[in-house]
This record gives structure tokens, C-alpha cells and sequence, in this order.
């Protein structure tokens, strides 16, 4: 069964990086102990049809039209697959959620229910194998499902080169600055094996100072 992170093994995991790179020492100690492994975890089905729906948007405003689309299927929380396929398109958009959004959930919800995606036994996959699987979705991509190791399956390994903040906290923290290649960020990185996921939460968080 792959690894995942609780808070007492992330907050071991951060000393660890602490030690090991004074940049991230200085970080810890700025911003605290990393927060990865205290979220409560949702299903995946529904973590995936959140991460759909909060896509390009800033989260007040997908908030909102998450609840509404819940209240449009007559619930608080996300219902199954069959719920969202039985439920008129039309009703969907009523409720604010895009077409485009509405595609990639019923693409979702259509790989559930036939099989290939077995949100049930998704996290016994290694990560490549999760992002193999997420990403046949469409609207899913390897950021999504990124995103989805980190901070659902709570995998602590994980270096989402494709974010816009990880990149940018790089080249603020390593970079004076500039943006580095993908090579050069690999490679600071492999520091911080197997806690990549704990370096790159503070690349996020080295751009609130």
C-alpha cells in the first residue's frame, strides 16, 4: 500500500527537510509546520467532481456554484455517479455550472461507472499509476491529478512542476528571482526525497512573505 502522510509523519518529515536545506529551514521557520495530512479526506469521486468544478476559479466564487449544483440534485453533499448522469444537462447549467465542466463531470462520471476508474481502490495505485488513471478523464490533467495525490490521497512524494506557484516559489527561493528549468528544479529537489510534496507546500508558501 503506497504511503501517505498523517500530521504526525509530516510534521517528522519537515524536520527532516529542515535539516537537510537551509532555504526550507528558513521557511519552516517563517510560516510553521507543514499542513499536508490534516485535511479531512472526502471520497475521491467527490474530491475529483470538486477539483472539476473549482477549476480556473477563484474559490468563493466556486463555492458557490458547487452548492448550487448540489441543490439543484436536491443534495448538500456529491451524490454518485447515477445521480449526475439521470440529471437533466439543463439543470446543470441553470444551477451555473459551465458546459465544458459539465462535460468533463459526466466523462468522469461515465468512467466510474463502466470501470476504469475505480475510485474505490484508487489509492492502493502507485502515483504514475494514479495520474495514468485520472488523466484519461477528460478536463483531467496531469495537474489535476497532481493536486489530487497531494492534498486527497495525502502522497508525500509528489513535485508538481506544472504549478504556476511551485514554479514561481522556485525562482523566488533558488532563482534570485528567475524562473529555472524543469531539470534545475528536479534537481533541488531530489534534496528533498522522499518528502517532495512537503518542499514544493513551501515553494506555495514562500510566496506570502
Amino acid at each position: 500500500m503506497p504511503v501517505r502522510f498523517t500530521p504526525e509523519t509530516c510534521q517528522a518529515a519537515t524536520r527532516v527537510l529542515a535539516r537537510r536545506d537551509p532555504a526550507l529551514a528558513r521557511l519552516v521557520r517563517v510560516h510553521g509546520p507543514c499542513a499536508l495530512g490534516t485535511r479531512a479526506r472526502r471520497d475521491s469521486f467527490s474530491a475529483l467532481v470538486r477539483s472539476i468544478i473549482y477549476q480556473q476559479l477563484a474559490t468563493a466564487a466556486a463555492t458557490t456554484i458547487h452548492d448550487r449544483v448540489m441543490a439543484s440534485m436536491g443534495v448538500r453533499r456529491c451524490p454518485p455517479p447515477a445521480t449526475w448522469l439521470a440529471t437533466p444537462e439543463a439543470t446543470l447549467r441553470a444551477a451555473g455550472l459551465s458546459g465544458q465542466k459539465m462535460r468533463y463531470i459526466l466523462d468522469l462520471c461515465r468512467h466510474v461507472t463502466d470501470g476504469t476508474l475505480d475510485t474505490r481502490q484508487i489509492h492502493r495505485l502507485d502515483d504514475e499509476a494514479v495520474i495514468a488513471m485520472l488523466t484519461q478523464v477528460k478536463g483531467i490533467g496531469r495537474w489535476t491529478a497532481e493536486m489530487f495525490l497531494m492534498f486527497h490521497l495525502q502522497r508525500p512524494d509528489v513535485l508538481p512542476l506544472g504549478d504556476l506557484g511551485v514554479v514561481t516559489g522556485f525562482a523566488k527561493v533558488y532563482g534570485g528571482g528567475t524562473k529555472l528549468t524543469p531539470d534545475a528544479m528536479t534537481a533541488i529537489a531530489e534534496t528533498w526525497r522522499p518528502y517532495r510534496s512537503i518542499g514544493s507546500w513551501y515553494m506555495w508558501r514562500a510566496l506570502e512573505a
